[in-house]
């Protein structure tokens, strides 16, 4: 499907392409390797994933069990390595990090139950992989255990909300204990403590196979078939971040990306690495897909891994969106293209656009505070004056402060 060949000085495919490839690549990185020489390429490259400390990022030299694995079952496999410069008076603390984006397994019109469990079987070759990698932390894309059907506003897909020690976290704590690594779990989850209430949560499993906690989406998108409030409102637990045994690590789901501030606050709390397990489209996002994260990371300092969804997901039943277009049963394409951002502005190629994936990386923590000394944007941030503005801006009576020109509107003697 990558093959192409150069005929009158312009590349063409020689096959059909995949839907959800681009132009028959699995992601843009692969096309602008085969369409430009090397060096050019080599300079592309260091323009669109910039550099850590000073060079590109190396690859990771995985077990031949994970390549096996990813062969077999055919998912993306790609591994890197964010370093950090040698300190003198602090060891290095190298994580590694595991990232699965993976399409649903059967059509959406089959019992919930074998919808549920085919992802189940789906992501168990893939986990495998990234234990057998070393994987120390790894992340599941948003309502990894079902179709992301919030966009019919059909109030059956409740059912496959579950509390928060349910039957996908009893799934992942076996793996959690197997191969020592935390893992993050984003759910559909049902308070049955709160009158059965449904939100948009992530929990945290550890290493040993507890549970460390959990996180509640903050931010609930209402654009276009992104009306999920639907389903769920606005979390509840803040910006919560979890010291694990490899790191403190936040949880900011889809939508939260969009928002600055969200950013910040998993920041001032602490936050190492920060991912955002997310659900979105082509024709809506994908543009800011590479932005938003490597942007949060350079102004908080810290890794920020993004994980989104792949394939198209069709459902029994037509809805429209409330954009004067047709009714329609999909939601369009989920293009994948996980990566990771470092706090450098460097970060990885993403991962394929239309296959499931797993993306490991290796990452020194000590980058983190490296780049604090460096750039200085907690010591410059004068918070001070931004609380005040905060505080005005959120009373009845705010008044912006703009100053217009005398002259704007006298009229000409």
């Amino acid at each position: 499907m990558e093959k192409m060949e150069e005929e009158n000085g312009k590349l063409e495919e020689t096959q059909l392409s995949p839907a959800g490839s681009i132009c028959g690549f699995t992601s843009l990185h692969h096309l602008l390797k085969a369409s430009l020489q090397p060096h050019l390429y080599q300079e592309v490259s260091r323009l669109l994933l910039g550099l850590n400390c000073g060079r590109p990022l190396g690859n990771i030299a995985l077990p031949e069990s994970a390549k096996a694995l990813s062969l077999k079952h055919g998912f993306d496999l790609q591994a890197y390595c964010f370093s950090a410069d040698k300190e003198q008076l602090r060891e290095s603390r190298i994580v590694r990090v595991g990232l699965i984006q993976n399409s649903i397994a059967i059509q959406t019109t089959a019992p919930f139950s074998e919808q549920r469990r085919s992802i189940f079987e789906k992501l168990k070759p893939i986990i495998d992989a990234a234990g057998a990698s070393g994987v120390n932390i790894l992340c599941l894309q948003e309502a990894w255990t079902m179709p992301f059907a919030f966009c019919t506003r059909e109030k059956r897909w409740c059912e496959f909300a579950e509390p928060v020690d349910g039957e996908s976290t009893q799934f992942l704590q076996d793996f959690a204990q197997k191969y020592n690594m935390v893992i993050v779990s984003p759910i559909l989850e049902r308070d049955v403590k709160h009158g059965e209430t449904i939100w948009n949560t992530a929990v945290i499993i550890g290493n040993n196979g507890n549970i460390i906690g959990k996180h509640r989406k903050n931010h609930i998108p209402r654009v276009g078939d992104f009306n999920e409030s639907t389903y769920y409102m606005e979390g509840n637990t803040g910006h919560p971040v979890f010291e694990t045994a490899y790191g403190k690590i936040a949880i900011n789901i889809c939508y939260g990306r969009h928002h600055p501030l969200n950013w910040l606050a998993f920041g001032l709390n602490g936050a190492e690495i920060v991912f955002n397990p997310s659900a979105t489209v082509g024709e809506l996002s994908e543009p800011m897909w590479p932005i938003e994260a490597r942007n949060a990371a350079i102004a908080n300092s810290y890794f920020v891994a993004s994980i989104n969804r792949v394939g198209t997901e069709i459902f029994p039943n037509a809805f429209t969106s409330g954009d004067e277009k047709p009714q329609h049963a999909d939601f369009g394409h989920f293009y994948g293209s996980s990566h990771i951002s470092a706090p450098d502005a460097s970060c990885t190629q993403s991962l394929s656009r239309y296959q499931d994936g797993l993306l490991i990386s290796d990452m020194d923590l000590n980058l983190c505070r490296q780049l604090k000394d460096k750039w200085g944007f907690r010591m410059t941030a004068r918070y001070e004056m931004y609380t005040e503005l905060l505080e005005r801006y959120i009373r009845s009576d705010f008044e912006p402060q703009v100053v217009s020109d005398p002259l704007l509107n006298k009229k000409p003697s």
